[in-house]
């Protein structure tokens, strides 16, 4: 398998298939539901994950959820990566978030276990070594949205980019991954807010809360946002790869580690009676 990858990336122009195994809980076997393809020339360094599964709108099944942790896996030992793009084959959808249709066929034990898959891989996305870029030209919900917010960095399509975290009509809760990554990026007032309500932003929206980077007016051929990340990504190539590296993980463990940080200020503060120091203050 391994092998297989090495040869998209050195052969980058036409799209290849990850080539993966087929397990009993997922039927017969499929085409595979994501293509690697590792750019060439000015865009050397570049790779690209495409979503492609336009039967379920890019929903999170088995089958899609499995191919990408395989490709995570292989490509974050590539130091040729510089930078890792999330986009879809599919007009219209980023990804619609968890596959319903395939959730209500497993047995209370095989949900269990595909919500902890589900969950590492956006952690595996969180943690990819190299900048992570969710090119999202239209409908990123659910599990789809929790996808976006594990990349570092995302564009939107303004109009056409719809995005939501909960889907209240039914009665889907937001992932764990989810509620600790959007209050992160927004705010804890603005998130619970978010989630509260269930509210859908459109790419222009999104941008103006700081949900996303970057939104864009859609072209004809709907791949405005992953024009827009590419030129992103671009901008990023020219930068000391370990550096950029290294930025992205002291950045990251910062993120994490200011809330313990300032608990335990104010614990001490408490016991020593006096005002607080917290970090940033």
């Amino acid at each position: 398998m391994l092998r297989a990858l090495t040869s998209v990336r050195r052969l980058p122009r036409p799209w290849r298939s990850l080539q993966t195994r087929s397990c009993a809980s997922d039927g017969a076997a499929a085409d595979p539901e994501i293509q690697v393809r590792a750019l060439a020339g000015p865009d050397q360094g570049i790779t690209e994950i495409l979503m492609n599964r336009p039967s379920a709108r890019n929903a999170l099944g088995n089958v899609l959820v499995r191919e990408l942790l395989e490709a995570l896996a292989q490509l974050r030992e590539d130091q040729q990566v510089r930078v890792l793009l999330f986009r879809s084959g599919v007009k219209g959808v980023f990804c619609a978030g968890a596959d319903l249709k395939e959730r209500e066929q497993m047995s209370e034990a095989e949900v269990g276990i595909f919500v902890q898959r589900l969950r590492g891989l956006m952690n595996e996305i969180a943690a990819f070594p190299a900048p992570t870029i969710a090119a999202m030209d239209g409908f990123a919900l659910g599990g789809g949205l929790e996808l976006a917010l594990a990349c570092d960095l995302r564009v939107a399509a303004a109009s056409s980019a719809v995005m939501g975290l909960i889907e209240t009509t039914r009665g889907l809760l937001p992932g764990a991954g989810g509620t600790q990554r959007l209050p992160r990026c927004l705010g804890v007032g603005l998130a619970k807010e978010l989630i509260f309500t269930g509210r859908r932003l459109s790419g222009a929206q999104a941008q103006d809360l700081g949900l996303v980077n970057h939104a864009v007016p859609q072209n004809e051929e709907g791949n405005a946002a992953y024009h827009r990340a590419r030129a992103l990504a671009q901008e990023i190539l020219p930068q000391a790869p370990i550096a950029v590296r290294l930025s992205k993980v002291a950045i990251d463990r910062g993120m994490e580690n200011i809330p313990t940080q300032d608990r335990l200020e104010g614990m001490a503060a408490f016991r020593e009676k006096r005002l607080p120091r917290f970090v940033g203050k």
